[in-house]
């Protein structure tokens, strides 16, 4: 079952009175426990197709359906609970708050949703990247490698539906960026969430289930990994039912 949707997904900005189309009719599935990387040059939708898909903008036209919600029919109130519960982000430059212990940074966002045991899952989570023992170092401490892994158990810490990475392993070195790639593909089939992952880097793309290339706001190509080979797709996901 997907658990992300795009169908005919349309998004036009409007920028110095020139109307700019970033998505121009995308259409992708996601299931749980998948890995799909966005792959393409820089302005090729990759990010506003993240943000789509995590609910923090609405398409010009086509339809955005997160874990059954489609996302046009929310107000900004339920959007906000829907991202709050469904969703989790990877952020290119950590996005962690300098002042609060590593542990802090991943019980956070459970404490703003008034969620109880918050330390015992975000110590829960920092035993799942590998941090344990670390939880009470601040974040000026850690490796660039260890601040990643603190994101992404901070992104895991709701249990959320869909995991976004917006360029992972952007600020770190090859051997760094190598490790949390394979950890990012381990998580999500360990805790069935599926990833959607904007990248440049050759090896993400090679460690995905699903390869989505993008050209000026459209899908060319689509590549799934099925029983150890891959399978092309021109535009669509195979089987996709119009």
């Amino acid at each position: 079952m997907a658990i992300v949707t795009l169908k005919d997904v349309v998004k036009d900005y409007v920028t110095d009175g020139q109307r700019v189309r970033a998505l121009d009719g995308v259409s992708l599935e996601v299931e749980s426990g998948e890995l799909a990387a966005l792959v393409g040059r820089s302005g090729c939708g990759k990010s506003t197709l993240l943000h789509l898909a995590g609910a923090m903008d609405f398409p010009t036209s086509g339809t955005v359906v997160l874990d059954g919600v489609e996302t046009s029919r929310r107000n900004d109130a339920e959007l906000t609970q829907l991202r709050r519960e469904k969703v989790g982000f990877i952020f290119q430059a950590f996005e962690l708050l300098p002042t609060l212990t590593v542990a802090e940074n991943v019980e956070l966002p459970l404490l703003l949703a008034g969620k109880s045991h918050a330390r015992a899952r975000a110590l829960k989570r920092l035993r799942w990247v590998g941090l344990e023992g670390l939880e009470n170092r601040l974040i000026h401490q850690l490796s660039g490698g260890q601040m990643q892994r603190v994101a992404i158990a901070r992104a895991l810490v709701h249990r959320p539906r869909v995991l976004l990475a917006d360029e992972p392993t952007g600020n770190l070195d090859n051997a760094t960026g190598s490790a949390i790639l394979e950890l990012i593909q381990r998580l999500t089939k360990e805790q069935k969430v599926a990833t959607l992952m904007a990248t440049h880097s050759l090896e993400a793309a090679s460690l995905a289930d699903t390869v989505v290339q993008l050209r000026d706001g459209k899908v060319v190509e689509i590549k799934r990994k099925e029983a150890g080979r891959e399978v092309g797709s021109p535009g669509r996901p195979s089987g996709w039912d119009d």
